[in-house]
């Protein structure tokens, strides 16, 4: 029989390295932070990235394929449809199709949510996406990208679809974007801060680049649309005034791309403010609440900024509808408490 007692060990000297840890790996560490966590949250989440995956290779193929342009239709936001977006939402309903955790889809791109596993004892999770946020810059090879939310059915909500969906932002599990750019990058938030994740195109994973990510106390920059700013009610047009003559102590210089998740990534990495505010054409604003502005004021707070509709937190906001639509005010402390100074007279 052999003798095992002179056997040695050899304990790791130095600590895992970081840049190796797979956004999966990731959200499966977060899950402890959970007494009763069962493991059910991070399958949901693969169902996620494998569909961001999929739609990435997408759009690095788009000057190269017949994916480009209109598809010939248009959402029930009355926007033509491009062939992206078609493509981008149902990769993403297939994929979340498989995970019986999910009980409900939301999707820009439809009328109605989607039931997958409604009913189900052990769907627990709704989730809320635009499939492709920025499609209508694919053509000029402009940064677009992908909003989640996700949504834990409450207490009495499993036979209440609306219920279940139509939650204020602060009940929010966790939410996120996918920003298909020069690379092509992941960030999301369970709560528990933001955490950025690079594709490697080689391995087929994402890996974390950016590990708790703060938002900078005060930026460079302010983005928004100024074609429309004849149209912006007050405070709006004050508070651009009062950033550009540098009301913080020092002048803002205008970055604005047009896609959300491109302005708002710019905005969380560098510091600044985003804005989109009413005008007359759209007196209730143009950003949907529950899977844009919702996340990303999610993810704002997480990371040490503000987001406001101009007149309340928007995380605060009581949504009566899935495709119901927000003034929206999103950056760093500095910007935001000065915006509601200016709102508040």
């Amino acid at each position: 029989m052999a003798d095992n007692s002179s056997i040695e060990i050899e304990h790791l000297s130095h600590p895992a390295n970081p840049s190796l840890l797979t956004v999966q790996q990731h959200v499966m560490r977060e899950q402890r932070r959970f007494p009763n966590a069962t493991g059910e949250f991070s399958w949901l989440f693969s169902g996620l990235t494998l569909a961001t995956k999929m739609i990435a290779a997408r759009v690095r193929r788009a000057g190269l394929s017949d994916i480009l342009g209109s598809a010939g239709a248009t959402n029930v936001q009355g926007e033509v449809q491009q062939k992206l977006d078609v493509f981008a939402n149902e990769t993403l309903i297939e994929s979340l199709s498989w995970k019986e955790t999910i009980g409900l889809i939301a999707s820009e791109e439809n009328d109605r949510l989607t039931a997958v596993h409604y009913g189900s004892p052990g769907a627990k999770y709704a989730v809320v996406f635009d499939p492709l946020d920025g499609s209508s810059n694919i053509d000029v090879n402009v940064s677009v990208g992908t909003i989640f939310s996700i949504l834990r059915c409450p207490d009495g909500g499993i036979n209440d679809p609306a219920k279940w969906v139509l939650q204020p932002g602060r009940k929010q599990v966790a939410a996120g974007y996918v920003l298909y750019g020069s690379s092509t990058m992941l960030v999301y938030t369970t709560g528990n801060g933001v955490h950025g994740f690079t594709l490697e195109p080689s391995i087929g994973a994402y890996l974390l680049s950016h590990e708790n990510i703060k938002m900078p106390e005060k930026g460079p920059y302010y983005s928004v649309n100024e074609a429309y700013r004849d149209s912006f009610p007050a405070p709006y047009p004050e508070y651009l005034d009062a950033l550009r003559r540098g009301g913080l102590g020092k002048k803002y210089a205008l970055r604005y791309i047009g896609s959300l998740v491109a302005d708002f990534h710019r905005t969380l990495l560098k510091g600044g403010v985003f804005l989109y505010p009413p005008t007359a054409d759209a007196p209730g604003g143009k950003l949907r609440l529950m899977y844009e502005a919702n996340p990303i004021a999610f993810l704002a707070e997480q990371a040490g900024g503000m987001a406001t509709d101009g007149r309340q937190p928007i995380l605060d906001i009581v949504p009566d509808g899935v495709h119901q639509r927000t003034p929206f005010v999103v950056g760093s402390r500095a910007e935001l408490e000065l915006f509601n100074r200016m709102a508040a007279k």
